[in-house]
């Protein structure tokens, strides 16, 4: 019968973790809180990165005409504005389009219009951007294209807004990044002493091991095991608490007024998935490797 070094591997691995029920749950309870904690600001990076690109389809800014521009002019204004590096579209508003576009957006006030001409409004172009932080740049350029044709109410644009948004979604993923670098070594630290204790308990053990003959990496294996184990286990059950959280919570913010009156859309959970477990697995594993490998220096030549 061939001897299997890998079910060997796996076989002592297990029976490590219920050996030690006690470290290997605080272990698990520990990595579990940890990835929950950074699913958690996962989930909300992903959605202020999607919040951004929404933002960045539908705002930008609109260009009004001085009155009496002629329309070749304008054309050739509009054919300049798309030329320029971060433009998105560019649509043209006309005077009549512009004046219906209000109506609407006054609604119950909308009487309050009757008896305005949209003569009296200016034409324009909305334009939209697929770069944000280019805001206030294309803003400068589009100003010197338009030059004297530029309307009074010149370029409205919701800057403050843009970059509001702008500074939360850089702050976020700041702030996602260290955490995630400090859940890691706080992870590391607990699955190394987790398993410091199976190796202490096991010393004599290993010690007649290496007296026989066998290599560092043939005692090394089954604890790297155990800490892989681990990790995968609090990395599965974190996307199954994560998913949850995350579904109940979105359901309830999606009900409230202000978000169906913003139109706010938020990632679903199945698209974040393939991702989020994947990063988990690796989080897992590599931190249980880790931290097996660290605990096992003291009794062991590396």
């Amino acid at each position: 019968m061939k001897y299997n070094v890998v079910g060997y591997f796996i076989g002592e691995g297990i029976r490590n973790i219920f050996k030690n029920k006690k470290s290997a749950i605080s272990a698990i309870t520990v990595m579990l809180l940890c990835m929950i904690m950074f699913g958690a600001f996962f989930a909300l990076g992903q959605n202020i990165n999607h919040i951004m690109n929404t933002v960045e389809e539908a705002q930008g800014m609109q260009v009004y005409f001085k009155l009496g521009t002629k329309d070749e002019k304008m054309e050739q204004i509009g054919e300049q504005i798309k030329q320029i590096d971060g433009v998105n579209k560019v649509e043209f508003v006309s005077k009549e389009d512009g004046f219906n576009e209000m109506k609407e957006s006054w609604k119950d006030n909308a009487s309050a219009l009757e008896g305005i001409s949209s003569d009296r409004l200016p034409d324009s172009y909305r334009v939209t951007l697929s770069k944000l932080e280019l805001n206030e740049q294309i803003q400068e350029q589009i100003k010197t294209i338009v030059g004297n044709d530029l309307h009074s109410d010149g370029i409205t644009s919701s800057n403050k807004v843009i970059t509001t948004i702008m500074k939360i979604g850089n702050g976020v993923r700041i702030f996602t990044l260290a955490l995630l670098l400090i859940l890691v070594l706080f992870a590391v630290v607990i699955i190394s002493n987790t398993i410091k204790l199976t190796v202490h308990a096991r010393r004599k053990e290993i010690s007649i091991m290496k007296y026989v003959g066998a290599t560092n990496n043939f005692i090394r294996g089954p604890f790297i095991v155990e800490g892989v184990l681990i990790g995968i286990i609090a990395a599965l059950i974190a996307i199954l608490v994560v998913g949850l959280m995350y579904n109940s919570i979105i359901s309830n913010i999606g009900q409230s007024e202000i978000v169906k009156e913003l139109e706010i859309t938020f990632v679903t959970f199945s698209h974040m998935f393939r991702l989020l477990i994947m990063v988990n697995l690796i989080l897992g594993i590599g931190i249980g490797v880790i931290g097996s490998s660290i605990s096992m220096r003291k009794y062991l030549e590396v």
